[in-house]
C-alpha cells in the first residue's frame, strides 16, 4: 500500500476552495446581528412591560392612600358626631327628648354612613379602573410584543 496518497476532504458545493472561510465568517456576523437585534427588541419589550406594570402599582398605591385618607376623614367625622351626640344626651330631661334625640341621631348616622359607602365604593371603582386600565389595553396579549415583531424578526 502507498502510504504518499492524500486524502482531501469532498468540498463544498458552490463554494470555490479559497472563499469558504470568508462565506463562514459572513454567516457567523449576519447570525450574531440578528441575535443583537433580537435581544434588543426583546430587552426593549421587557423594559416597556416593566415600566407598564410599574405605573400600575405606583397608581394603585395612590389609589390606596386616597381610600385611606378617605376612610381617615370619616373616621374623624364619625368619631365628631358621636362626641355631638353625647354632648347633647347629657342635657336631655326628659324619656321623650331621649327618644327624639337618639332618633334623630341614628337616622342621621344612617345617612352618613350611607353616603360614606357610596363615597368609597365610588373611589374604589376608580382606584380600579385607573389601575387596570393600562394593564387591560397593552398587556391583554401578553404577547403583542412578539407579534408585531414576528415579521421584523424573521426577515
Amino acid at each position: 500500500m502507498d502510504k504518499n496518497i492524500e486524502t482531501t476532504a469532498p468540498k463544498p458545493a458552490g463554494i470555490p476552495e479559497k472563499d469558504a472561510p470568508e462565506a463562514f465568517r459572513e454567516m457567523a456576523e449576519k447570525g450574531t446581528t440578528q441575535a443583537k437585534e433580537t435581544y434588543d427588541k426583546i430587552d426593549a419589550a421587557t423594559t416597556e412591560a416593566a415600566d407598564l406594570i410599574k405605573n400600575s402599582y405606583l397608581k394603585a398605591v395612590k389609589g390606596m392612600q386616597e381610600y385611606n385618607n378617605r376612610i381617615i376623614e370619616f373616621a374623624h367625622a364619625n368619631t365628631n358626631g358621636a362626641f355631638d351626640f353625647v354632648q347633647k344626651l347629657s342635657g336631655v330631661k326628659s324619656p321623650t327628648a331621649f327618644v327624639e334625640l337618639w332618633t334623630e341621631h341614628a337616622r342621621k348616622q344612617v345617612e352618613t354612613l350611607t353616603e360614606q359607602s357610596k363615597q368609597l365604593a365610588a373611589l374604589g371603582q376608580k382606584v380600579t379602573r385607573t389601575t387596570d386600565e393600562p394593564l387591560k389595553t397593552d398587556v391583554v396579549n401578553p404577547f403583542k410584543w412578539s407579534t408585531s415583531h414576528r415579521a421584523e424578526l424573521s426577515a
